[in-house]
């Protein structure tokens, strides 16, 4: 039995039929009202249940960003819980994968609060969500009967290095990558180690292994391809697949689910600043991609260290952002300053890959005043500082 006043005792409380209706009370309160809102309702219910409700009230307002409201205001979250789960979008996904491969059954080690259990579910898999915290779990088991999925998913408290998961088609893993001291970039300080993780994955028929994005491509096993999946330009993370193609390296831009496969392309030359430039998408870039992205635009690199691709025609792809060049400089302060002013310049989105200069430190200096706008991109051409002047372009 959880001791009293225990945090899983007072998620508890939250399941009752009082607890219900206080956090549908709370759905839509004011976080900045939060002492009077208190007050009020501790005349009325238990102060641990009043405390216990509006916490779980902030994080769902929290969870709608990941997982919209009509299932953040249905689920229950921890607050690693809601920091730590898998995006929505990126769960459907991973989700779409796996069904895809004739996946029916998955082993969910380190399910958390479960977003990723619900995702497959959803996709007609069925799940065994494994954590080995009890409160984490009993919010994983709520969130299944919340979404009405608890026939799919069985939630189990468990140590995922002792769960034998020889009958499931795959196995999915999400080691913990945070410490005390916050994020854990060494891949064997997860939680589970990637190495354990590694040797689960090979060992059974499908596998798919969360990982941090800025992995090492030295620390990827050859057994596996790695993807890098972004949601609306933000890189969310890597996936390590097994039993797919081994040695690949991909890039997955949601929500179009656009991706990009590596052709083991040398990297792209290095050429002066044609009329348009491409600012690759984060996950190809964290994919070692470029070269493909250049490849495919009939365009060269700016500077050698620098991301950046650049052509002189206009082409449609998913995987860049295009922007039409009026003006390559030297970086000079004084200069752009007289150029804004000329221009009437007063909305600038400016942009930097390369440069020491902070942007919204330059923006302060600008000052910038007029009807018209632009886009600035501080960078490195060729090796030397270098200010690009010009604006969106649309293939």
């Amino acid at each position: 039995m959880p001791a009293p006043n225990s945090p899983t005792e007072a998620f508890a409380s939250l399941l009752t039929e009082e607890g219900r209706h206080l956090l549908a009370e709370l759905r839509d309160h004011d976080p900045s009202q939060e002492l009077a809102t208190a007050t009020r309702l501790r005349r009325e219910h238990p102060a641990e249940l009043v405390s216990a409700a509006l916490g779980q009230a902030r994080l769902r307002q929290r969870a709608v960003a990941k997982f919209g409201a009509e299932d953040a205001y249905r689920m229950f979250f921890t607050p690693n819980g809601v920091e730590q789960s898998t995006r929505k979008t990126v769960a459907e996904y991973r989700a779409s994968r796996f069904a895809a491969l004739g996946v029916r059954s998955v082993a969910d080690l380190c399910c958390g609060i479960g977003g990723d259990a619900l995702a497959l579910a959803r996709a007609g898999v069925r799940v065994l969500a494994v954590d080995r915290d009890p409160l984490t779990c009993a919010v994983a088991q709520a969130n299944a009967e919340a979404l009405g999925l608890a026939d799919l998913i069985e939630v189990r408290c468990a140590d995922v290095t002792e769960v034998d998961t020889s009958s499931y088609d795959a196995v999915f893993v999400d080691p913990a990558r945070r410490g005390g001291r916050g994020r854990i970039f060494d891949p064997e300080a997860y939680s589970p180690p990637l190495s354990w993780a590694v040797r689960a994955a090979l060992a059974a028929p499908r596998a798919a292994l969360k990982i941090a994005p800025g992995i090492p491509h030295e620390a990827i096993p050859d057994e596996a391809e790695a993807e890098w999946i972004s949601d609306g330009g933000d890189v969310k993370e890597a996936v390590l697949w097994f039993g797919t193609t081994p040695g690949t390296h991909r890039a997955t831009l949601l929500p179009s689910a656009a991706t990009l496969p590596g052709r083991g392309l040398p990297d792209p030359a290095v050429r002066p600043v044609g009329r348009y430039l491409y600012e690759p998408d984060g996950a190809v870039i964290r994919a070692h991609l470029v070269a493909e992205v250049a490849e495919d635009l009939a365009g060269g690199l700016i500077d050698e260290t620098i991301a950046y691709v650049t052509s002189d025609e206009l082409r449609p792809t998913p995987y860049a952002t295009p922007y039409e060049i009026t003006d390559v400089l030297p970086f000079n302060l004084k200069h752009l300053k007289k150029l804004m002013r000329e221009r009437e310049i007063g909305v600038a989105v400016i942009k930097k890959r390369g440069s020491a200069v902070e942007p919204e430190d330059l923006r302060k200096k600008l000052k910038l005043e007029g009807a018209n706008s632009c886009t600035i991109l501080l960078t490195r051409a060729a090796g030397a500082p270098t200010m690009l002047l010009g604006r969106p372009a649309r293939a």
